[in-house]
């Protein structure tokens, strides 16, 4: 009769799960710390400036007037805006918005006055035109320099 020869028993790997345990808590320990030091946004207190409506409709005494002169450059009440060349004018825009939008919050209704040159081409009327309707501003009407 033959022996079987048994073959050594091999141990088998265990793993250990108390130390990982450990580390785990002490991680979760670490985070909620270190996240407790940071100052969230939410906790910072400031106020917007807020939009007050009149309840009486307010006298605005000038009503802007926009100087288109010969060479195209557009100003208003002096001041130049936009550049002569500029095929949109949104500097001259955003002014519009800004005025259209104090004229809401005063009850008033908004009106430019157009002063071309004699000279000036019509695109570029049409192009500040285009700018008072993106602003909102359906107010508009024509002064002329010619006596």
């Amino acid at each position: 009769m033959s022996a079987r020869r048994r073959k050594p028993a091999i141990p088998r790997a265990q793993l250990q799960i108390a130390p990982m345990i450990d580390v785990v808590f002490l991680l979760l320990i670490y985070f909620m710390v270190s996240a407790s030091l940071a100052r969230q946004e939410a906790d910072l207190s400031f106020q917007l400036p807020g939009s007050l409506i009149q309840s009486t409709p307010l006298d605005i005494p000038d009503e802007p007037i926009i100087v288109i002169a010969a060479d195209g450059q557009v100003s208003v009440n002096d001041y130049p805006y936009d550049t002569p060349d500029a095929a949109t004018l949104p500097q001259l825009t955003h002014m519009l918005k800004r005025y259209q939008h104090s004229c809401q919050g005063n009850q008033v209704t908004a009106s430019v006055t157009l002063a071309p040159a004699a000279a000036v081409q019509q695109q570029r009327i049409v192009e500040v035109m285009d700018a008072c309707a993106q602003a909102g501003i359906s107010g508009l009407s024509f002064a002329s320099d010619r006596e």
